[in-house]
Order: C-alpha cells, then sequence, then structure tokens
C-alpha cells in the first residue's frame, strides 16, 4: 500500500510495517494507528477529482483507506449516507444550523459497516476464508452481512443481553452465532482467545487499526456533504467552504462505547486538514450513557479510563471497559471537546425528538448524540450560529423494545381495549385503540383535544 506508510503505536511509538497480521504494538501491546503518506495521496487526488467521481460509497475516498488499489472491493454500497438539514429539530434543540447524518441507512443499518467493509476486502486480499469478532450487535451484524456479500464465513460472539433484532440480522447473514452468559468484556475475552486459536481474521475494532479507517469516511463524507449544502444556501457562522468545496462544521456530536467511532470521527478530519481539503478542524462532543461513562468520566476527573458496569439500554455503547479509550481520550482531548453524559430516559426522549422533528429513526445508542447535543446547548456549551453535526449511528429498528417503550407503547402483541373506554388509558397518547365506529372515534378525538379539520 503506497499510501500508507507505517503502524505507530499510540502509546509509545514504535512504528511498524503495516499488514494484516500487525495489529497491536510488539513493543508494549499497545493500540496501533496507521499513519499515511500524505504528499503521495496529494499526488493522487484532489477535491476536484474526487467531486467528478460516480462512486458514492466509501470507496470514493479510496486514495485514503488501507487497501490495495487492485483489491477485490465488496459489492454492497455502505456509505454516502445522507446529510440532511434539520430545521425543525435544530429550533427544538437550540441549535439554529443542526445538521444530521443518518448512518443507520447503512446495508445492515449502522454505521460499523464501514468498519466491516474494510475488514472483509483485507480478509479476502490476505487469503482468509473466515472472519470474526466481538460485538454488543452491531459491528456483528455489519461483519455477518458484509461476509456474506464477499463469500465469507463469519464466527460472532454477542454478550447475551444483545436484542432479539440484531441476533436475528445475524442468523439471516449466515453467521455461526456465539451467545455468552455475561457481559461485553467476558465476550471480548473469549472471541479473542477463540480468534488465536483458529486463525480467523480478527475484526475486533478495538484490536484491528484498520477498521477505524472506515469509520472515518464518515468524516469525508460530512465535509464534502456539508460543503455542498452550504453552497446551496446554508449558512452559518464560521462554516467556511474550501476552495475545493468541503466544509468543516464547528462541533460534530457522536456516541461513544468502545472508543474506535470517536476515533475514526476524528482521523478522518484530520486527514482532510493534512491534505488540504479543510482549513480548520471540528471540536467532537463525546456522548456516553450516565450507566457507562468510562470514556467522558477519564476526561473530566483527569485520570485514567476505569471500569464501569454497563447500565445503560443502549447496548451499543453499553462498554465498561473500553478498548480503544486511548485513542477516543486523544480525540477529544486534541478536539478541545465536549464531554456529555446522558440518561436513558433523555435518550429515549432524544428518539421521540428526532423522529417527531426530523423523521429520522435512531436506535437508542444511534440518537445519544442528539441527546448530548440538547443537554449541551441547555447547558449554554454550543455557540449561537454554530454548525453543528449530529451523526446518528443506527437504525431504530435494530432494537425494536426500546423503540416501542420510547413511544409509550405495549411490546408486539399486546392488543389493549377494543372499546372507546380503554382507549389510550396507558401508554402513547398518539396511540389510540377503538371499535371500527366513527362517533367512537370523534369522542375519542375531542377527548383527546386533537385537531382534525385542516387549516
Amino acid at each position: 500500500m503506497r499510501n500508507v506508510r507505517a503502524a505507530v503505536c499510540v502509546a509509545c511509538g514504535a512504528e511498524h510495517e503495516a499488514g494484516n497480521d500487525t495489529y497491536t504494538c510488539k513493543k508494549c501491546g499497545g493500540v496501533l494507528e496507521i499513519v499515511y503518506d500524505y504528499d503521495y495521496i496529494k499526488s493522487r487526488v484532489n477535491a476536484e477529482k474526487i467531486a467528478a467521481r460516480g462512486e458514492f460509497s466509501i470507496w470514493r475516498y479510496l486514495e485514503f483507506l488501507p487497501v490495495e488499489e487492485d483489491s477485490k472491493l465488496g459489492p454492497l454500497r455502505v456509505g454516502w449516507s445522507p446529510l440532511y438539514r434539520t430545521e425543525k429539530l435544530g429550533e427544538a434543540l437550540g441549535i439554529p444550523n443542526l445538521y444530521v447524518k443518518d448512518d443507520g441507512i447503512n446495508p445492515t443499518s449502522s454505521l460499523k459497516d464501514r468498519a466491516s467493509a474494510i475488514a472483509v476486502v483485507r480478509a479476502a486480499r490476505a487469503g482468509r476464508d473466515t472472519v470474526a469478532c466481538s460485538s454488543t450487535g452491531n459491528a456483528a451484524s455489519s461483519l455477518a452481512g458484509g461476509a456474506a456479500a464477499m463469500g465469507l464465513k463469519s464466527f460472532i460472539f454477542v454478550p447475551g443481553r444483545a436484542p432479539q433484532g440484531k441476533l436475528t440480522q445475524l442468523l439471516i447473514f449466515g453467521a455461526v452465532v456465539i451467545s455468552v452468559r455475561g457481559n461485553y468484556e467476558d465476550t471480548f475475552k473469549l472471541s479473542a482467545e477463540a480468534i488465536e486459536k483458529y486463525g480467523w481474521y480478527n475484526r475486533n475494532a478495538a484490536i484491528n487499526p484498520y477498521l477505524s479507517e472506515g469509520k472515518k469516511t464518515v468524516s469525508f463524507e460530512i465535509a464534502e456533504q456539508l460543503g455542498g449544502l452550504l453552497r446551496a444556501g446554508g449558512g452559518g457562522r464560521g462554516a467556511a467552504v474550501s476552495a475545493g468545496g468541503f466544509a468543516a462544521p464547528d462541533y460534530v456530536a457522536i456516541s461513544v462505547g468502545d472508543g474506535c467511532t470517536i476515533a475514526g470521527l476524528w482521523k478522518g478530519f484530520k486527514d482532510l486538514y493534512a491534505t488540504g481539503f479543510i482549513d480548520r478542524l471540528p471540536r467532537l462532543v463525546s456522548v456516553q450513557a450516565s450507566g457507562c461513562c468510562p470514556v467522558n468520566r477519564a476526561v473530566e476527573t483527569g485520570r485514567p479510563i476505569e471500569r464501569m458496569e454497563e447500565n445503560t439500554l443502549a447496548d451499543s455503547i453499553a462498554v465498561g471497559v473500553p478498548r480503544n479509550g486511548a485513542k477516543a481520550l486523544a480525540a477529544i482531548r486534541e478536539s478541545g471537546g465536549i464531554t456529555v453524559n446522558v440518561s436513558d430516559d433523555e435518550i429515549l426522549a432524544a428518539m421521540r425528538l428526532l423522529g417527531k422533528n426530523a423523521g429520522v429513526f435512531g436506535e437508542p445508542a444511534g440518537v445519544t448524540g442528539t441527546a448530548g447535543l440538547k443537554k449541551a446547548a441547555e447547558q449554554n456549551l454550543i455557540p449561537a450560529g454554530a454548525v453543528v453535526v449530529s451523526v446518528v449511528t443506527g437504525n431504530g429498528l435494530k432494537d425494536v423494545a426500546s423503540a416501542q417503550r420510547a413511544a409509550g407503547i405495549e411490546p408486539s402483541g399486546a392488543e389493549g381495549a377494543a372499546d372507546s373506554a380503554g382507549a389510550g388509558a396507558a401508554g402513547s397518547p398518539a396511540l389510540l385503540r377503538i371499535a371500527p365506529e366513527m362517533k367512537l372515534l370523534e369522542e375519542e378525538f375531542a377527548r383527546r383535544g386533537l385537531r382534525t379539520q385542516t387549516p
């Protein structure tokens, strides 16, 4: 890979030759960072060349990715998810220049597809026929889907609490699923032992340094799409569009679990800045669940990351021992970032807020960034007029049980009373359960004060 210079340890600085079997530092065991030859990249591509491409996926930015130019790329279209200007949601949050990046529309409905796309390409290039990982759910389903599309076998380790929707995806994609009676830490350890014993390709993003490189493509898209929207008439203080048409927002909010995603997000913006695609860097907003916030707690206290219990319904970020904590801390601190912790109730409220005001359906972890922005705005941490992007990392159908809880309805199958007397007695005020009679419908509308006449 001529575009890759080395794999460098973030702990001791030791350099290693980049390769499929180089996962961690051979000197101290630390996490590795893929370092690029930016001069070479600049000699091969610029903003104008990218804009002219008809490839609307992560491979649009191939020169920035750790894959050989002649590698067989996956057939699924991963990336180029929409960036929406969300005026109504921005008004509700007190952030007028708010944009939402909806990564729930990826092939398996989460941002993790970006990392898995790199994993299956590198696995196939290395001649491996089997890939494996541990996951709270989304990385697992993304790997299973990507592997199936590439003709690879997959072994997936998930904690017993993984939502049924995600387990169903895994089985539909043909993965062998190992549901571990324990937490994410237990699951990770078992997967690591099995991967080493059987020689499978390791897709664990906290170990494999190449996977954050896939996640960083969300930053490339944000900068390119935001530049296009601003040129088309968007506004926002300080959000200058570069000569090549890319633009960095003032703030980017994202949910944080293992630390891999926020690390990749920051890496992407740094790559663009180093190659002249953008002329400044955004500040990151790291949002975690109050019941499991080891990364944010370390930033706020100045102490090392310490284990926490996994007490949150947001399963995708329920990581008590972040494996990529060093990179996450560096991303937050280097960007001058903000840390925000939100309760499960605030997360559920954000699901409703995004759905009602932006038409975007996110799972709990997917909307945690938006929940954090609401709290940050209330605490006056976001300047008026700032251009802000909230990344929704996963689709709401990933966790139907939590979505039902957010909507205030009973689990699937509960019919409730059939007559108007019991209609809406509990649960969602927008859900009416009545007999098929117009008179009852009119009475229920009147009882609830619902406006039914158009202006």
